[in-house]
């Protein structure tokens, strides 16, 4: 498979030309671009941006507990969605259901 195969050259331009801006001198260092990216490609779904992220990481010095803590904080967040998501669901329906016992 070819990345990028089906975008017109201007729009794969526009795309890199903001890809390149987006990881250009800023406050920010590389491996906590990184480490966002990473995040992002895990909520995203996009296994080749994953890829490419973690050996992005790995040559900006991550290691293996930084890479498992960024994947603990995106599963955390990821899980407090799903929460939220649903509390806000079921109070659209006027509270619908109940809390669970002992909770």
């Amino acid at each position: 498979m070819r990345s990028y195969a089906l975008l017109t050259p201007d729009l794969k331009q526009l795309y890199m030309g903001f890809y390149k801006a987006t990881y250009g001198k800023s406050k920010i260092d590389l491996k906590t671009k990184e480490f966002i990216a990473i995040a992002a490609a895990l909520t995203s779904g996009c296994k080749g941006c994953l890829e490419g992220h973690l050996k992005k990481a790995k040559r900006e010095g991550a290691t293996s507990d930084e890479i498992a803590e960024v994947i603990a904080i995106t599963l955390g967040v990821n899980a407090a969605t799903i929460v939220d998501r649903s509390d806000i669901a079921n109070y659209h329906l006027g509270g619908l259901f109940e809390r669970p016992e002992g909770s």
